[in-house]
C-alpha cells in the first residue's frame, strides 16, 4: 500500500497546544487532532501540484487558523507512518511544532470545535491515530533544552517544565508510580543549564510542592508554568513602565526584554548583534517589523555609539542574578554596562525573581571555540558565552514585584536554596 504524505502541525502558546476536531472530514471524523493536511495541494494528492512538507505546514496553518505569518517554527520531527482503516490508506505524517504569540486563531468552516490544552490531554482524549507519537517527535526534551542557544532563560525554563509535565503524565498513564525515575528526570533538568538558574529554581519549586506521585507532579507543573509566565510578564510590564518612550539600547535575546520593548514603544532602539550566535539580529528585525526606529550594530561599537548622548537607558535581561545582585547575562553585557555608566546612561536589568541563584558563584557556559577562530595556528581561544556584571553598574534590577536591591536578592536566594531541598530527599 502506498504511503500518502501529510503534515501534522502543533501550534503552541503558553505551554498549551491547539487541538481541533471536525465532523466534516472523511477520515477520523470527530477525533481531536492537530492542524493536518495533505502535502500535495488539493483535496486529493493527484489534483494539484506537489509541495514540500514545510510549505504544506505553512499552508495548512494559514487555511485552518490564519496565523501562519506569526507562527514561528520550533522543530520538525521524523515522519510517523499511520494506518487509516476507515479509508484503507497509509499516511506518512510529518510532524511540526510552532510557537504562536497568542491564542487568537480564525478556524476554517470545517472545524467543529477547537481548544488550547496541555499536550498531555492527547493521552486522554479520542484523537487521530498516533497523535501522541507525532507530538512526541517534536516536544521539548532534556536534550533540546540543553542544546538551545537561540532562546533566553525564561523561555527555556518553561520548556523544562513541559518536559517534566510530559514525563509525569506518561508515568501516570502507565500507572507506573515510579517516583525514582521521575525524580531522576527532574535532576537532569536541574543540571541541564547551570548558567540559567531559573530553569533550576522552577523545576525545584514544582518538585518541592508536589507529593511523591506522578499525578501530583503533573498538576504542579501546570501551576508552575502559569506562575512562571505570569511572573515573566509582570517583570516585563514593570520594566516597560520604567523606560517608556526612552531611547534604548539592548543586547542579546530575552523574551522578557522583547515584551518590555513592545510595551515601552521606544523613540529609538539600538540593538547589539550579540556575538557569538548573533541573536540580536532577530530582535532587531522583529522590532523593525513592529515599526520601531531600530539600529543594529556590532557589540564592539556600542561604547562609541553611546558616547554621543543619543540614548537614555540600557535595558537587558539576565540569565542569572547572584545573591549579591551581580547579573549573569550574554557576554558583552558587562562591557555595555561599563560604557553606559561612563556616559551616565542607566542600566536596567529585567528578570523575574526566579532568576536569583541560591548559589554564591556563577557557573558560566562557554561557546564553541570555532565561533571565534577555526584556523590552524597554535593558540588558545577564549569563547565565553556569558559574563558577570557587578551590581554597582546596574541602576535597577526590575522584577515582577518591582525593583530588587542586593539585600532583597540575598533573601530570595535563601528561599530558592530551601526549594532545592527535595533533591536531597529524593
Amino acid at each position: 500500500m502506498d504511503e500518502t504524505p501529510i503534515v501534522i502541525c502543533f501550534l503552541r502558546t503558553r505551554g498549551e497546544v491547539l487541538l481541533c476536531r471536525s465532523e466534516a472530514v472523511g477520515s477520523e471524523t470527530g477525533h481531536w487532532g492537530g492542524i493536518t493536511g495533505h502535502v500535495a495541494r488539493g483535496s486529493e494528492p493527484a489534483t494539484g501540484p506537489d509541495s514540500t512538507p514545510a510549505e504544506a505546514a505553512r499552508r495548512k496553518i494559514d487555511e485552518e487558523t490564519g496565523v501562519a505569518d506569526t507562527a514561528a517554527l520550533v522543530r520538525r520531527g521524523d515522519p510517523v507512518p499511520v494506518a487509516d482503516a476507515d479509508m484503507d490508506r497509509r499516511w506518512l505524517a510529518h510532524p511540526y511544532l510552532f510557537d504562536c504569540p497568542s491564542r487568537k486563531v480564525t478556524p476554517d468552516d470545517e472545524t467543529t470545535e477547537y481548544e488550547w490544552v496541555p499536550p498531555t490531554a492527547i493521552l486522554r482524549r479520542r484523537t487521530a491515530p498516533k497523535l501522541w507519537t507525532a507530538y512526541d517527535r517534536v516536544r521539548p526534551t532534556v536534550d533540546t533544552v540543553a542544546q538551545d542557544r537561540d532562546h533566553g532563560a525564561a523561555y527555556l525554563s518553561v520548556r523544562a517544565l513541559e518536559v517534566l509535565r510530559d514525563a509525569a503524565a506518561l508515568a501516570a498513564e502507565r500507572d507506573a508510580g515510579d517516583w525514582a525515575t521521575l525524580a531522576d528526570r527532574a535532576k537532569d533538568l536541574v543540571a541541564v543549564r547551570p548558567a540559567m538558574t531559573v530553569v533550576r529554581n522552577r523545576v525545584n519549586r514544582v518538585m518541592h510542592a508536589a507529593a511523591r506521585t506522578p499525578t501530583a507532579v503533573e498538576e504542579a507543573t501546570h501551576e508552575g508554568i502559569d506562575t512562571a509566565l505570569a511572573a515573566d510578564g509582570a517583570a516585563a510590564d514593570r520594566a516597560a513602565e520604567r523606560v517608556a518612550g526612552d531611547r534604548l539600547v539592548t543586547l542579546s535575546r530575552s523574551g522578557t526584554v522583547e515584551r518590555a520593548l513592545s510595551l515601552a514603544d521606544p523613540e529609538q532602539l539600538l540593538v547589539a548583534e550579540s556575538r557569538p550566535g548573533g541573536e540580536g539580529v532577530g530582535v532587531a528585525e522583529r522590532r523593525a517589523a513592529a515599526a520601531d526606529d531600530v539600529t543594529l550594530a556590532p557589540d564592539a561599537a556600542l561604547p562609541w555609539l553611546l558616547a554621543d548622548g543619543s540614548y537614555d537607558a540600557v535595558l537587558v535581561g539576565a540569565d542569572t542574578v547572584l545573591a549579591d545582585g551581580s547579573v549573569v547575562n550574554k557576554v558583552g553585557t558587562r562591557a555595555l554596562a561599563l560604557a553606559a555608566t561612563r556616559e551616565d546612561v542607566p542600566v536596567y536589568v529585567v528578570a523575574a525573581q526566579d532568576k536569583v541563584s541560591p548559589e554564591p558563584d556563577a557557573d558560566l557556559e562557554t561557546a564553541d571555540p570555532e565561533t571565534v577562530y577555526d584556523g590552524g595556528a597554535a593558540l588558545s581561544v577564549a569563547a565565553p558565552l556569558f559574563d558577570v556584571t557587578p551590581p554597582d553598574l546596574v541602576a535597577g534590577l526590575v522584577t515582577e514585584d518591582g525593583p530588587l536591591d542586593p539585600d532583597e536578592a540575598a533573601a530570595v536566594a535563601d528561599d530558592h536554596r530551601e526549594l532545592a531541598g527535595w533533591n536531597a530527599k529524593a
